[in-house]
């Protein structure tokens, strides 16, 4: 009998997501992004059902979206991180890839290669976040240069750093920096990602760039963003279960010590397969109907809960780490980090199953 842990994607959850994207997005075109393999869930599988319901794709780096047109994703292809060297121009090329521009080495590496511009080049500018991009004041010189090279399309780009508060300091001077940008500059312009999309932060721009709400595992469930469903369930089932006296402890360097006479299950799941290891006691595990606390330091095979109120646990109890009733930024929060970590960090062990 196969180990239990498994991973589900269910892909109508994505193909529900994507119409709601949709209606957030408006008229604004949707270039998904599937970067990472698809946030953990599977790039092919994924991107085939979302060819049915967007407009372009977007990829961190060339040889990602090589993979996608070698399946035979046809639509637009953003390279986010555009090229690094003489190689990454030729397989754009020969690939018909889009490609965003961060550097003057990158345009070099263009002028070099004699690239010839048959795809829309988006130009990134830093309003704030400080990590990639030409400065605003840079951008008609980046754009005046371009032309002159031959591009004739363009698109402006940005990408907030702080799109889950609309009202911070860093979010309202990254709005002024680009209203200012796109009210000079006449271009096609991209700046929403999910959280930016879901928080309304800019006029409407022809391109939105939907991530992690695509896979349901959104910050927020503010407004309509409730009607957006988990996409991954990282599920296992009851594999032992002990009795452990009061005062007895569980699991690695005995962290965790029983108050009470305690009920402990065992669960074939670990930071092997890409569990976090620094879960804290308390962190929540979805064991038939409720929530029940993890005890004790993740091992690389398994961790142990305390099922202590539920007496009636039995081996084989379905567990989910994080999924439909269990939402993964609440297991994150309980780690110290964030949903799209657990979501891209889960390792080729875990077997993939898609769902329609």
């Amino acid at each position: 009998m196969p180990r239990p842990t498994t991973l589900s994607v269910d892909l109508a959850a994505l193909s529900h997501n994507a119409a709601v994207t949709r209606r957030f997005a408006g008229n604004s075109k949707i270039l998904a992004s599937v970067k990472a393999n698809a946030y953990g869930h599977g790039i092919i599988p994924c991107s085939e059902v979302l060819s049915q319901s967007v407009d372009g794709f977007a990829v961190a780096f060339c040889e990602e979206a090589v993979g996608l047109r070698q399946h035979n994703i046809a639509l637009p292809l953003l390279v986010l991180e555009g090229p690094f060297d003489r190689a990454d121009v030729e397989a754009i090329k020969e690939h018909d890839l889009m490609m965003t521009l961060h550097s003057h080495h990158q345009i070099d590496l263009l002028e070099k290669a004699g690239y010839q511009y048959t795809t829309p080049l988006w130009i990134k500018v830093d309003t704030g976040m400080h990590r990639l991009g030409f400065s605003p004041a840079e951008a008609p010189q980046v754009i005046k240069r371009l032309r002159q090279l031959g591009a004739d399309s363009m698109i402006l780009m940005s990408h907030y750093a702080d799109g889950e508060n609309p009202s911070s300091t860093v979010t309202l001077n990254q709005q002024q920096a680009w209203q200012a940008l796109t009210a000079s500059m006449a271009s096609e312009s991209s700046v929403a990602n999910s959280a930016a999309i879901i928080n309304t932060l800019a006029t409407p721009t022809d391109w939105v760039r939907p991530g992690i709400m695509l896979y349901g595992a959104q910050h927020t469930d503010k407004g309509t963003a409730k009607s957006l469903t988990p996409v991954m369930s990282f599920k296992s089932a009851v594999m032992a279960l002990r009795q452990v006296p009061e005062g007895e402890t569980v699991g690695y360097g005995g962290r965790w010590r029983a108050t009470r006479d305690s009920l402990i299950a065992t669960v074939p799941v670990g930071y092997g397969d890409g569990y976090p290891r620094g879960a804290e006691d308390g962190t929540p595990v979805w064991i038939q109907d409720g929530r029940f606390p993890l005890v004790g330091r993740v091992s690389m095979d398994m961790i142990t809960v305390d099922v202590t109120d539920f007496p009636n646990c039995q081996l084989d109890t379905p567990v989910e780490l994080w999924g439909k009733n269990l939402p993964v930024n609440e297991v994150a929060r309980h780690c110290g980090t964030i949903g799209y970590e657990l979501l891209t960090r889960l390792t080729g062990r875990v077997p993939m199953r898609f769902s329609d």
